[in-house]
């Protein structure tokens, strides 16, 4: 591991999304990490229901509550967001840090929400030879504000919840972007809820696992004055009515029961795709395993040129070399059905050097 300062040109701002616009709107999406076949039925009739209510402006109190009551902690801790990206701009805006870290490779948002907000900011690199584990005494012990993912995008490492609180210290504050948490069978090394660790911040995206990105619904968990901080910065009514609704309905028994299916369906395709790209290791492919999360990072010699011609194959994946502390030989691929990914492992065989 190593510190890193400054931008380093990557471009931040690249996301999944990008791979399937326009030209890629026809490709198998292996690039976006929402899950297929999302909304369900069932979510999309609680949203639909909602919009009777849309002459009224939103009222959150009852999704607020019902965030709280599912991971057990007072709507004190709780701040509902237009999805969790809406959050990482809320903590570089109020947040008064001197010396932010980011832990990387992980989501780029937060570290573009800071260097937006004026922040110069600090990056600890994990390595591709310890596995991109996190060791807890590679991030300064100055800094103040520390943003880790778990599992992390894009290398789907799930970080021991004992190693991350090794982080927390009195005067910083600890963001840890739990986005992909509830598609890890039985939410193994979860922080959301702990409210024994100073200065823990925990985000969570309703829309990876329900197919919401584009109703933009999260939650932030943390302690009151840091929660009361980012709701004085959010602007008024910052979360739609069709949002509040969907917020209720995805924390509520029935949807937790069927992420909790979700996750173990996820966990075999996963198991699926890893197995397979272990197949072209004589061709120079890596896997970056144990994969905890819905995607997968790799490792593929002339990785721009395999994901030119996967293209033409019909297939997109997610371009690696955005993220800082990877280069141009990195891909990540969603995890998809049994079906879908076998079409990928051929289309993929065919175009490997």
């Amino acid at each position: 591991m190593r510190t890193e300062a400054g931008a380093g040109g990557h471009d931040l701002r690249h996301h999944g999304d990008a791979e399937v616009r326009d030209d890629g709107a026809a490709l198998v999406d292996l690039a976006v990490n929402v899950r297929a076949d999302t909304p369900p039925a069932w979510l999309r009739e609680e949203i639909a229901g909602s919009l009777a209510l849309l002459a009224a402006y939103p009222d959150g109190r009852a999704a607020r509550a019902a965030v709280a009551a599912r991971h057990g902690v007072p709507v004190e801790r709780v701040l509902l967001t237009a999805g969790a990206a809406e959050a990482f701009v809320l903590l570089a805006r109020a947040l008064k840090v001197r010396r932010p870290v980011v832990v990387h490779p992980q989501f780029t948002e937060p570290e573009a929400a800071l260097r937006d907000a004026g922040h110069a900011v600090d990056r600890v690199l994990l390595r591709a030879e310890d596995g991109f584990r996190l060791r807890p005494g590679s991030v300064p012990e100055d800094a103040d504000l520390v943003v880790i993912g778990n599992p992390t995008n894009p290398t789907s490492v799930l970080h021991p919840a004992e190693s991350i609180t090794e982080l927390a210290r009195p005067g910083r504050t600890l963001v840890v972007d739990e986005a992909f948490m509830d598609a890890v069978p039985g939410e193994r090394e979860a922080l959301a809820g702990r409210t024994d660790v100073p200065g823990l911040v925990v985000l969570r995206s309703l829309t990876k696992t329900w197919g919401l990105a584009g109703l933009r619904i999260g939650y932030v968990l943390g302690p009151p004055d840091v929660i009361a901080e980012l709701e004085r910065a959010q602007p008024l009514w910052p979360v739609s009515t069709p949002a509040l609704a969907a917020a209720e309905a995805c924390v509520a028994p029935r949807a937790l029961a069927e992420a909790g299916h979700a996750a173990h369906r996820i966990a075999a395709d996963r198991a699926h795709l890893v197995a397979g790209l272990r197949d072209f290791a004589g061709r120079g492919v890596r896997v970056v395993e144990p994969a905890e999360g819905p995607f997968v990072l790799v490792r593929i010699p002339g990785a721009a040129g395999v994901r030119h011609r996967l293209r033409e194959a019909g297939y997109a994946v997610r371009r690696g070399d955005t993220f800082p502390g990877l280069g141009e030989d990195w891909v990540r691929v969603a995890v998809r059905d049994r079906g879908t990914v076998s079409g990928f492992l051929r289309a993929l065989s065919a175009v490997l050097p």
